[in-house]
This record gives C-alpha cells, sequence and structure tokens, in this order.
C-alpha cells in the first residue's frame, strides 16, 4: 500500500474532477495538501471537502504567480514540499480548436496556454523550489491518450492533441536534466473520464456507445477520477522513488483497442 504520511503536496487544478479526487485520496493516505481551482466556488466546496489537512485556495493556472505561491502556502503552513501533480488544463474547443482545416489561431494559442504553459509554469515553481530546499521530490503532469492514439471521428480538436504530446515531451526532457538532482517527473494519460470538461462526450449516447468498446475494461464504461488515484499515489509516493520520465496511461484499454462505429 502507497503510504503518502508526512507528504505535502501541491495539486494545482485540484478542487473539482480527477484533481479533487486524487486530493481525497492523498489526505486519506496522510498527505496534507494545497489545492488550487479557478472557481470560488469549487476552492470553497474542496476546503469543506477535504478538511484540516488540506489548503484550497484560487488562483487561474496560466499566471506566473500561482504556482509559486501556492508552493510556497504549502512551504510555509506545512513546513516542506515534496509533490506537485499538475492536473489544470482543458478543451478549447470553444475557443477554436478542432480539425486542422477549422482551427482558428486563437484556438491554438488558447489551448497551448490552458494546457501546456499553464503545466511549465507549475513544474518551474516546483523545480525551482527544491532545489532551494536542497531536495529530491516528484512531479505527475496531466497528459492524454489523444497525445499519441487519436480517435478522428470524435475526439478531433487537434491542437488538444498537439498539447498533451508537447506535455510528454516536455516531462521527459525535465526529468532527463534533474535525475541527478532526485527530482523526478512523469506523466498520467488517461482517456476520457467523467469530468466537467467531458461533458460534452459523457451526455452523448453515440460516443458512450463507442466508448463501450474503445475503453473496454471494467464493462466498457467512461472512466471516473478515482481510477486515477492509485496511479496518483503511487508517483506521490516513495515507491516511485526509481520512476522518471515516463507516460502512464490509465485509458480502459483506449490505447490498445480499436473501437467500433
Amino acid at each position: 500500500m502507497s503510504d503518502l504520511s508526512n507528504k505535502n503536496i501541491v495539486i494545482i487544478g485540484g478542487t473539482t474532477g480527477i484533481g479533487l479526487s486524487s486530493a481525497k485520496a492523498f489526505v486519506a493516505q496522510g498527505a496534507r495538501v494545497v489545492v488550487v481551482g479557478r472557481n470560488l466556488d469549487s476552492v470553497t466546496a474542496a476546503a469543506e471537502i477535504l478538511g484540516n489537512r488540506a489548503i484550497a485556495i484560487s488562483g487561474d493556472a496560466t499566471m506566473p504567480h500561482t504556482a509559486v505561491q501556492a508552493i510556497e502556502t504549502c512551504v510555509q503552513q506545512f513546513g516542506s514540499f515534496d509533490g506537485l501533480y499538475h492536473v489544470a488544463g482543458g478543451s478549447g474547443r470553444k475557443m477554436g480548436d478542432g480539425p486542422l482545416h477549422e482551427l482558428s489561431l486563437e484556438g491554438w494559442n488558447k489551448t497551448f496556454e490552458l494546457n501546456v504553459t499553464s503545466l511549465m509554469l507549475s513544474n518551474q515553481a516546483a523545480v525551482q523550489q527544491f532545489l532551494a530546499l536542497k531536495k529530491g521530490g516528484t512531479i505527475l503532469n496531466m497528459g492524454s491518450v489523444l497525445g499519441f492514439s487519436p480517435s478522428p471521428q470524435y475526439f478531433s480538436t487537434h491542437a488538444y492533441a498537439a498539447a498533451k504530446a508537447a506535455i510528454i515531451g516536455f516531462t521527459r526532457s525535465v526529468a532527463a536534466y534533474y535525475a541527478a538532482n532526485n527530482i523526478r517527473v512523469n506523466v498520467i494519460a488517461p482517456a476520457l473520464v467523467e469530468t466537467p470538461m467531458a461533458k460534452r462526450a459523457a451526455e452523448n449516447e453515440t460516443i458512450l456507445s463507442f466508448i463501450h468498446t474503445k475503453q473496454p475494461l471494467d464493462g466498457g464504461r467512461i472512466g471516473q477520477p478515482a481510477d486515477l488515484d492509485g496511479l496518483a499515489t503511487y508517483f506521490m509516493s516513495d515507491l516511485s522513488k526509481y520512476t522518471t520520465g515516463q507516460v502512464v496511461a490509465v485509458d480502459g484499454g483506449w490505447s490498445v483497442s480499436e473501437g467500433q462505429f
């Protein structure tokens, strides 16, 4: 069993969906957490759910100071900083992402800002703090199976796919550079998970029928945030102390299944 006793963890995008689920799991395993979310209502709700082993703060992950402040809060309130889980990101569909022949420049830029720039900023803040504290630590980044296993019929947002592929290249490069500092950096890559971001797909019966054969594990269902908790806990714990630069899909079989229309 993974043990997070005495671990102090920051979750960027930790007040809803996958991030909140992991925060609950981390606290249950003995960790203290700082969770960051954009929506003030979700921040307030997360604080109530997580209890006195957590601090919930509001912030925009695309702003340079947000992760810095969250990590500084972790050090000041809990005495140290051991791990970062970057979950924040999302679809750029409403901003102009889509198939290449329809993709707008604004959609491209906003999707990269939301998914890649925010992640770079949090990873940078984490590495700088680990180096300042003269200690190792762990970073887990949120990818997607769409970064390496496309699905053209229903998930044709090309900027999003490119952004999630960029996260893999970024993570592996950072992992290589800081391995000697005992800073490990990995990627978790889910398929379709029932979160606020996935509302469009999760409420579409045609897509859910496709998911039944594309994600055939456990009866062919859409993923749930808790499905990612086990691997996230592993990467935040000392069980992963010899693992870095890896991309692990938690996808219900998506990346090895054809899927039927």
